[in-house]
């Protein structure tokens, strides 16, 4: 198996960057304060949850085996995958700075 080049690294790069970008959101915003959590609190964490999710499978997807040497179906997903993750962690940061 070749060593992958192109956005392979970039999509896995990026997505580790947008990953500890919202590790410190929520360390920012506060996730282990004593108070009692509001319905915009748990919609803030389940975003970034799946966010972190979509986020954590980037470098899997994009890096997993194919058949066919230059079949992209996997890169595609993972590209799906990074937006996926990108807009759920800014959905995240509008839930908690909206309300």
């Amino acid at each position: 198996m070749p060593t992958p080049i192109g956005s392979v690294p970039a999509l896995s790069a990026a997505s580790a960057t947008v990953f500890s970008i919202g590790i410190v959101f929520l360390g920012y915003w506060g996730m282990y304060e004593p108070t009692a959590w509001h319905k915009a609190d748990v919609v803030v964490f389940v975003f970034a949850l799946a966010g972190f999710a979509c986020l954590g499978l980037v470098p899997w997807m994009a890096t997993s085996p194919v058949e066919p040497e230059n079949n992209d179906s996997r890169v595609r997903i993972a590209r799906h995958l990074f937006l996926a993750g990108v807009s759920a962690i800014w959905l995240a940061v509008a839930v908690s700075v909206l309300f």
